[in-house]
């Protein structure tokens, strides 16, 4: 009689202690999931704000290459005329007048407005390139930083 009773209740014992493990083996994987699903909740927020980053960044981008394309076509433009002779490269400059130690009538003649030397051309040109160049670099980089960087 004593082992009818004893039998059916360490079948219950072993049934209890079995959904216990199981219990907390559930709990486990339920934080295991919340946690997973928090992380993946992360990640796409992350990638969705790398994404209008991108997005920014390139159209920044495009705006100052495009702003660097038409500057320098406006360069290869007045360089083309100026070599055409259809424009002149003029200096503004001032002469100085001095006095004549002699009293003839030497003197300076009025040879009207001053132009830059032939030789000088190239190297005007480049620099116009490149400063168009550098202020499209530092605006497109300040335009990122504040875009971009202090968002």
């Amino acid at each position: 009689m004593f082992r009818e009773i004893l039998f059916p209740l360490l079948v219950c014992l072993a049934a209890f202690v079995g959904f216990q493990i199981l219990e907390g083996q559930r709990d486990t994987a339920r934080k295991e999931r919340d946690a997973a699903q928090f992380e993946v909740n992360g990640l796409r927020e992350a990638a969705r704000i790398s994404g209008e980053m991108l997005a920014i960044r390139d159209a920044i981008d495009r705006n100052r290459t495009q702003e660097l394309n038409d500057a320098r076509t406006e360069i290869d433009t007045l360089r083309l005329d100026v070599a055409d002779g259809r424009q002149r490269l003029r200096i503004k400059a001032t002469c100085s007048v001095s006095t004549p130690h002699t009293t003839g009538a030497g003197g300076v003649a009025d040879a009207g407005t001053t132009e830059l030397a032939a030789d000088a051309r190239s190297d005007y040109f480049t620099l116009r390139d490149q400063l168009a160049l550098s202020k499209q670099m530092i605006l497109g980089l300040q335009d990122y930083v504040r875009q971009v960087c202090l968002r």
